[in-house]
């Protein structure tokens, strides 16, 4: 992203802010986030590369071990150790890279001098920035989807055998990346098959046919596996199915209107000659093709199904097509000597706005599990004192749940990372009437004559809990009270009345406070907790 031989020279002046706009974008949106606490999906990368994606546990959620990501974090563990930062570090890698096949995208379908607005462009997107801290597939994803299909423009450019091998074995490695990318191909296909079509493009029918046709055959072995989990796919159902205002926010139609509008008025105000919109039929058509086409086919596929998978983090291989096309709709506007301007001011919107400047250090994700455990270790819990464990995964529910789960197990993996002490009483994810038989049952019997007790999991999950043992005959002159909020991470403590009365005001001052107070006073100031099993 350097200047090009005939750029104005005005412009090149601009080229040390863009390098410093990036690089404190990258800073602050992907690094600072960095050492926060994993959220749920990310415990479970560290429970699949500790035990084994043929841990007995995993058959119930059979989809997520069908990933090669894995083989990632579990080489940077082996040489650097256990922790957040090295989980994550691969993934900003995976997302710099990315980065560099976006830029060679926008140079080569939009302008040559519209990489820095395509790069911005992209980093504007909040779950853009999102998969570069993230420990799951999802950068992965991204990377290899973008030099996926720059190697294809690549191949259909100059024919070279070479090039189509590359692709093929990328194309090859998506769907193994992660299960959901599968509408993808239909880009890599439609695109082929537009560019021979209209001749423009020295590769042959009988070529293209046997690139692809090599493709098909090293993705049978991932086909038959979908198809295979596809039966059972309703099990792992966790959204509702997907609206049409859902599938309108998918497409960031904000960002476009900002790229197109503003553009627009400029064009308008200072008189710049018309542009050439047929950019938007010609090369730029497979990016619009990546915007639209994702998010509409996994809307079919959910409301077609019944099987929702409209989840925003499976829409994340959208999103560089989302920040490619805003840059196509920029390109119908300005004239060449204003793209750099132009990224620069994006560059210094995005910094202000997305950089949540608010708190000193963002966290990666919402859920902050270590916080929550450093909370519940600062009360020195005994070896007996009952830890109620809602389990955060939808799959925990009979005949898979029971209340002598076998640990160490996937449907409690949170434990193995961020342990608490005291003795744990496991629970499904959604309460049912056998589990709150279950729960009466270890009311009378263990938890009426326990001193005190914990709650600790999601927070939905953990409220609903709270308010069913509040209202149970063996706690109505018990304490009770939350110690969080921990984002969407929640404990709730329940204490006797013969606790002795200090005790019971331990937390007082903090639970008056607001709720970053009340965190910062509950919580030790010792580093973040990790079981001795994953050290």
């Amino acid at each position: 992203m350097t200047a090009a031989p005939g750029e104005p020279a005005k412009s090149r002046y601009l080229t040390p802010l863009l390098i410093a706009l990036l690089a404190a974008c990258i800073v602050r949106f992907w690094i600072v986030p960095l050492p926060s606490s994993f959220w749920v999906d990310e415990m479970v990368t560290s429970f699949v590369i500790h035990y084994g994606p043929k841990h007995a546990s995993l058959t119930v959620a059979p989809q997520v071990t069908e990933t090669i990501y894995y083989s990632i974090p579990k080489a940077a563990e082996a040489l650097f150790g256990f922790s957040e930062v090295v989980y994550r570090v691969p993934s900003v890698l995976l997302m710099a890279a990315a980065l560099f096949f976006i830029a060679q995208l926008a140079a080569r379908l939009i302008h040559p001098q519209a990489v820095w607005f395509a790069v911005f462009a992209c980093l504007s997107l909040k779950g853009f920035n999102y998969q570069a801290a993230d420990a799951r597939p999802y950068a992965m994803g991204t990377a290899v989807a973008s030099a996926a299909l720059w190697f294809e423009i690549r191949w259909l450019d100059r024919g070279r055998w070479s090039d189509g091998l590359i692709f093929t074995a990328l194309a090859a490695v998506l769907w193994r990346v992660h299960l959901i990318y599968w509408p993808f191909y239909a880009i890599f296909a439609g695109y082929a098959i537009w560019r021979i079509f209209e001749r423009k493009t020295p590769v042959t029918w009988l070529r293209a046919a046997s690139i692809f046709v090599l493709l098909a055959l090293a993705l049978v072995p991932v086909a038959l596996r979908a198809l295979a989990l596809a039966r059972a796919a309703g099990a792992h159902v966790i959204v509702p199915q997907p609206t049409f205002r859902e599938l309108r926010s998918s497409y960031h139609f904000l960002l476009a209107f900002i790229c197109c509008g503003v553009p627009w008025f400029l064009a308008w105000f200072f008189q710049w000659p018309r542009q050439a919109y047929a950019r938007l039929l010609s090369a730029g058509g497979v990016l619009l093709a990546w915007w639209l086409w994702f998010p509409l086919a996994l809307f079919l596929y959910s409301r077609v199904t019944g099987n929702s998978v409209f989840v925003p983090r499976y829409l994340s291989l959208v999103l560089p097509g989302t920040g490619l096309a805003a840059t196509l709709l920029v390109a119908c506007f300005i004239p060449e000597k204003t793209w750099r301007p132009m990224a620069a001011a994006l560059g210094i919107g995005v910094l202000l706005f997305m950089g949540q400047w608010s708190v000193a250090f963002p966290r990666h994700d919402n859920s902050n599990w270590r916080e929550a455990a450093q909370t519940i270790k600062a009360l020195n819990l005994t070896p007996a004192t009952p830890v109620i464990y809602p389990s955060p995964f939808i799959e925990a529910k009979s005949p898979v749940w029971r209340p002598d789960y076998p640990l160490p197990g996937f449907l409690y993996c949170h434990l193995l990372i961020y342990p608490v002490g005291g003795t744990p009483f496991l629970f499904p994810f959604e309460r049912s009437s056998e589990a709150e038989r279950y729960a009466a049952d270890l009311s009378e019997q263990t938890l009426s004559s326990a001193d005190r007790f914990l709650i600790y999991g999601g927070d939905r999950n953990v409220l609903g809990w709270q308010k069913w043992f509040r209202q149970r005959p063996e706690f109505h002159d018990w304490h009770s009270r939350r110690l969080g909020p921990f984002g969407d991470v929640e404990v709730a403590l329940f204490e006797s009345p013969r606790r002795p009365i200090n005790s019971l005001l331990a937390f007082a001052p903090c639970d008056r406070s607001p709720a970053p107070a009340r965190s910062a006073c509950a919580s030790p100031a010792s580093a973040r907790v990790v079981s001795p099993q994953l050290q």
